[in-house]
């Protein structure tokens, strides 16, 4: 087994999104809904680990919450002295698609801390890789500005932290959630030392973000790789992105540190994605990390949970990648994975083919 670590703590729970409608708040013809980012989808993930028995395996992560200095390696004074008035008032909307109610603040800085502990844990080797099951999500927000439920980002000043620490120097990290990481890509874009990878469904989320020709900027240029998905894509797209693109990109990359933006929101029952996959794909993406891992970085790898709307789903796929994670023996079916299998297009098609043989080229930018 793999000592693999893992932070969360209830308070990340507690974040209240406010009433609304996918994304638009109630009123006129929008009648009030549970928020997408709710909850309901984690809270059932850590209940489905402990009724398996595979959090009695995993070492837990103590965290503290970011600090004002830790926020500020990544977003601007004046953001987060916005963002924590708008808390203390009880309810705001950090920029766009990203409500909130009262002590949004103090759980973002929560949620922020548990990525960077996870981190540390495994810089320091007290784990050998790490799960953070974190909320607010993080991927979407940029420096001055939250973004589709992301208050604080929380990849960014993990890494960023740990940098100023002198635990690590080279990190990549992939993103897997089903929109674009756009505010990861922001925080790195004109940085060598950390290579971004986002495979997302392409002009979905953010509109006009996460096309291929974005690249990064002076020094960061060819360390930004974005692999915009077309809709429907299935487990024989992911597999082949991850071998024609991900792994190579590692290869060449030679990181210290691998840290996954891992969101379920790809998952073939999520109400926000157009993806086809199932618990087992999530599974063989983390084995394939796991592998590059070994060989480039001596197996340190991180995951921070980002999206996943289906509460139903959303446990079973991530219950997969931490199964994977710690190599244990116990092993939860997925109810619906044979089925989500034998869906039509799910082996590679040529259009999508062509798409990844496209962005090979690509590669010849990344060095060590």
């Amino acid at each position: 087994m793999k000592r693999t670590g893992f932070a969360f703590h209830e308070h990340c729970l507690w974040h209240d999104a406010g009433p609304c409608s996918v994304f638009d708040r109630p009123g006129g013809f929008v009648q009030p809904a549970v928020a997408a980012e709710h909850p309901e989808t984690k809270r059932r993930l850590r209940n489905l680990l402990a009724v398996s028995g595979l959090l009695e395996q995993l070492t837990p992560v103590h965290a503290e919450p970011a600090t004002r200095e830790d926020l500020l390696r990544f977003h601007t004074e004046r953001y987060i002295d916005e963002l924590s008035a708008m808390s203390e008032r009880g309810f705001g909307d950090a920029g766009q698609y990203a409500p909130f109610r009262q002590d949004a603040f103090p759980i973002a800085c929560r949620s922020a801390g548990l990525a960077m502990a996870t981190v540390a844990a495994v810089l320091n080797g007290e784990v050998d890789n790490g799960y953070c099951l974190s909320r607010p999500p993080g991927h979407h927000a940029e420096a001055d500005r939250g973004m589709g439920f992301c208050l604080l980002g929380n990849i960014p000043i993990a890494i960023r932290s740990a940098q100023a620490r002198g635990l690590v120097r080279r990190v990549a990290v992939i993103d897997w959630d089903v929109h674009h990481g756009n505010g990861t890509q922001q925080a790195f874009y004109e940085d060598a030392e950390v290579l971004t990878i986002s495979l997302h469904h392409d002009n979905n989320y953010p509109i006009g973000s996460g096309s291929a020709d974005e690249r990064g900027r002076g020094a960061g240029f060819g360390y930004n790789l974005n692999v915009p998905l077309p809709a429907g894509s299935g487990i024989g797209t992911y597999l082949a992105a991850m071998d024609q693109l991900v792994i190579p990109a590692l290869d060449r990359f030679k990181p210290e540190l691998i840290v996954v933006a891992c969101g379920f929101d790809a998952g073939a029952m999520d109400p926000l994605g157009c993806m086809l996959l199932n618990a087992d794909a999530f599974g063989r993406l983390t084995e394939k990390v796991m592998i590059a891992a070994d060989r480039l970085c001596r197996g340190r790898l991180v995951m921070v949970h980002e999206g996943g709307y289906s509460e139903g789903y959303v446990p079973f796929c991530g219950h997969r990648v931490i199964e994977t994670l710690s190599r244990s023996d116990i092993h939860v079916p997925d109810p619906a994975g044979d089925d989500i299998a034998r869906w039509g297009q799910q082996e590679l098609q040529p259009h999508q083919a062509a798409l990844l043989e496209s962005l090979v080229p690509l590669l010849k930018d990344i060095h060590a």
